[in-house]
């Protein structure tokens, strides 16, 4: 990918320039494919033409959300092309890609960015590039992946721009993360956070505890944390990520206006990515390491539904009878949310990728039907599917977000916003999931 020279300063120029010896200074440390040696630590290797676990970029893109009611002017976007009807902001998943169909994939971002995992102890890659803005070229932002809530990133990978490195566009970086804590995370860029968060720079992250493996506390070998006792195991699991979209906001930066942040609020709701019913539809591609892609490249949609192309994360949750199920909640909206399972206690085990035990070894973890989130928190929550009802279906439970407005439809209209289903099959009818969220119907 070729350096692109900003045209002039931008709108968002003048903020930039304050920043701008430090900009220099790392600017001078990025190369097309990764870091040069002076700005590198040494304990590290991320260097041009270092193997990577992932390789993300930035750039925008179209999404579709229910047409109607409609929001005039605002939403549909008169500029949106069939059948997409949102302009958005986000990161797309490039691994395995030549720098042809890599740089193929610009005006194609995805939200949520697709949600990734590593494991406890084990360094992991991440190359970060940045396509540009194809609708947008006049917004020269630089992005960084910032990792919410990882206590132990140096500030050099932290991404949060003041203190470590942007990437402008055409270049790339490559962060390097070591997991010491696992647990539930979230990972948005860190530039112009209030709006790129907004506009869809955001995903879910997790990291696996080093007690996987271990069948002899639980028979699937799978934990959310290092229980010690198997009490966080677990046969199936689920990313659910809650994020929301103000209409105004994305209508805005595709028609070069400035929105007035203080007017904020929710016109969508999205788990996943998608509001209900699309929450139950199938998945595009979404394990991260091992794409299924076009031959040029790009996501291949659900089948039927060619609007949600770049949705490609369902939002549904299916089990046998009797399996314990892992949901991993992450909530990077700006405002509290409620999820509420109806029919199924839910146990929630880990609070912001802690696990609930006192130092003492007490248990604090809570039975609840209703597992609330603040802005910028996690939630790990384990359930235990109900005997099946009988007959060859399955039974329904339903999984909503009590707060009304966004547990709703388009402004309150309908069942809609951040709700799905959790579907209980008969017992042993669904094989072993080849990856989180892998639906197995």
């Amino acid at each position: 990918m070729e350096q692109q020279t900003p045209p002039g300063i931008s709108r968002r120029g003048f903020i930039r320039s304050v920043g701008g010896a430090t900009m220099a200074i790392a600017g001078a440390g990025l190369t097309g494919g990764g870091l040069l040696n002076v700005l590198r630590p040494e304990s590290v290797s991320a260097q041009a033409g270092d193997p990577y676990d992932l390789w993300f970029a930035g750039t925008d893109g179209w999404m579709s959300l229910p047409a109607s009611p409609a929001i005039p002017p605002f939403h549909p976007d008169d500029l949106a092309p069939d059948p997409f009807n949102t302009y958005i902001f986000g990161f797309r998943n490039l691994t395995g890609l030549n720098k042809n169909r890599a740089e193929n994939q610009k005006f194609k971002a995805a939200h949520p960015a697709p949600m990734f995992w590593l494991e406890e102890n084990v360094p992991f890659h991440l190359r970060l590039g940045n396509l540009g803005l194809q609708l947008r070229p006049d917004l020269t932002d630089a992005h960084t992946l910032h990792w919410h809530g990882f206590r132990n990133v140096i500030p050099f990978f932290d991404g949060e721009p003041s203190g470590s490195v942007s990437v402008p566009i055409g270049r790339e970086f490559t962060y390097v993360y070591v997991g010491r804590d696992p647990g539930t995370y979230m990972f948005h860029c860190h530039v112009e956070d209030v709006e790129h968060v907004q506009m869809g720079m955001t995903g879910l992250v997790f990291i696996r505890p080093a007690q996987d493996g271990n069948t002899a506390l639980y028979p699937s070998g799978k934990y959310l944390y290092n229980d010690g006792d198997g009490s966080t195991g677990f046969d199936r699991e689920f990313g659910l990520f809650l994020s929301e979209m103000w209409a105004e906001s994305h209508w805005a930066d595709s028609h070069v206006q400035l929105p007035e942040w203080s007017d904020y609020h929710v016109d969508f709701a999205l788990l996943n990515g998608r509001t209900y019913p699309d929450t139950l539809e199938p998945n595009g591609s979404i394990d991260p390491f091992n794409p299924v892609r076009q031959n040029n490249g790009d996501l291949i949609a659900p089948a039927g539904r060619p609007d949600l192309q770049y949705q490609p994360m369902s939002a549904l949750v299916t089990c046998n009878a009797g399996d314990r199920v892992a949901l991993r909640f992450a909530n990077l909206g700006f405002i509290e949310s409620s999820m509420t399972l109806a029919g199924i206690p839910m146990k929630v085990v880990g609070k912001d990728a802690g696990l609930l035990r006192g130092r003492d070894g007490t248990d604090q973890t809570i039975t609840t039907h209703t597992v609330a989130m603040g802005a910028g928190e996690s939630r790990d929550v384990l359930f235990t599917a109900p005997p099946h009802s009988g007959g060859a279906g399955y039974d329904t439970y339903l999984l909503y977000n009590r707060a009304y407005a966004r547990g709703s439809g388009n402004l309150g209209a309908t069942l809609g916003g951040q709700s799905t289903e959790i579907r209980v099959y008969p017992p042993g009818m669904l094989g072993a999931q080849a990856h989180p969220n892998d639906l197995q119907n």
